[in-house]
């Protein structure tokens, strides 16, 4: 997988644009691979979803992920202790995987519980093996994202996750959430590295935690190097917020510097990396 395949971008970079609208800016980026992050119940519609879908095709761009605009409830509709709205929430999520397969995408990133829920472990871990498993049936992966906040937030806790799950997790990682919850990017790597299918990047500065990459200071050769090491494969889906860059240009900048960034590194000793420092 080259570089020009692996980097790519979210639409949500372009939010609140309308879904359709920041899709289309992804594919005329020269983006070769994508995030949709749905905005409404409506973009579940299968017309909505033909129009995302005969522009990916267009383009060329694959989908590689979906995003529900339904992750600030998931704490309390999915993992409360009131088990019927649970029942309830499932149809939901059910369409977003029927979403999924439609653009082609195998990853769907959940939030899931918050900090302040009494919600047991367990019965987290329980809820989420029983969604996991419809996932699967639409050839989608339920992965878990580190969320700032949230018990994801926590790498021991994804490690007690993973147990649970007979090892069975699949994690996303976020950049930003990893420095805005205050957790060492490459203890998390040494935590739970081999849980990872996915990847939201982001750059920083001191004052700034998510700024487009270039335009700080994160040392992303190191970053890829160590990616590399653990045996990831996956894609990186630059996710930043409208108030993180002045111009849309930006973003376009921010691709092609990490795809020369990746492309240096996978290139470098024959393709191998060294030791993470």
């Amino acid at each position: 997988m080259t570089a020009l395949n692996t980097i790519g971008i979210s639409s949500a970079c372009y939010y609140p644009q309308l879904t359709e609208t920041s899709f289309q800016k992804v594919c005329e980026s020269g983006a070769k691979t994508a995030e949709i992050f749905f905005n409404a119940e409506s973009e579940l519609k299968p017309s909505f979803l033909r129009q995302l879908n005969d522009m990916r095709l267009s383009y060329g761009v694959e989908i590689a992920s979906v995003h529900p605009f339904s992750s600030f409830t998931e704490s309390n509709y999915l993992f409360s202790g009131y088990e019927r709205r649970f029942w309830d929430t499932i149809p939901l999520y059910e369409r977003f995987f029927e979403a999924a397969n439609i653009l082609g995408a195998r990853i769907f990133v959940l939030h899931g519980i918050r900090n302040i829920s009494k919600t047991a472990d367990d019965v987290y871990f329980e809820r989420f093996a029983r969604i996991q498993e419809l996932a699967g049936q639409y050839q989608v992966i339920f992965a878990q994202e580190n969320v700032v906040q949230h018990r994801s937030e926590s790498p021991e806790f994804l490690l007690k996750m993973k147990k649970a799950l007979g090892g069975q997790l699949k994690t996303v990682f976020d950049l930003k959430q990893a420095r805005r919850a205050g957790v060492d990017i490459y203890e998390h790597l040494k935590a739970v590295g081999d849980t990872i299918c996915h990847v939201h990047i982001s750059d920083c500065l001191p004052e700034r935690d998510c700024v487009p990459p270039g335009e700080g200071d994160f040392a992303f050769a190191r970053f890829f190097r160590a990616m590399n090491k653990i045996g990831y494969t996956g894609k990186y889906i630059i996710e930043l917020y409208s108030n993180g860059y002045q111009s849309e240009e930006e973003i376009v900048q921010s691709l092609h510097f990490l795809q020369k960034v990746k492309h240096a590194v996978d290139t470098e000793n024959g393709g191998l990396a060294p030791p993470c420092e």
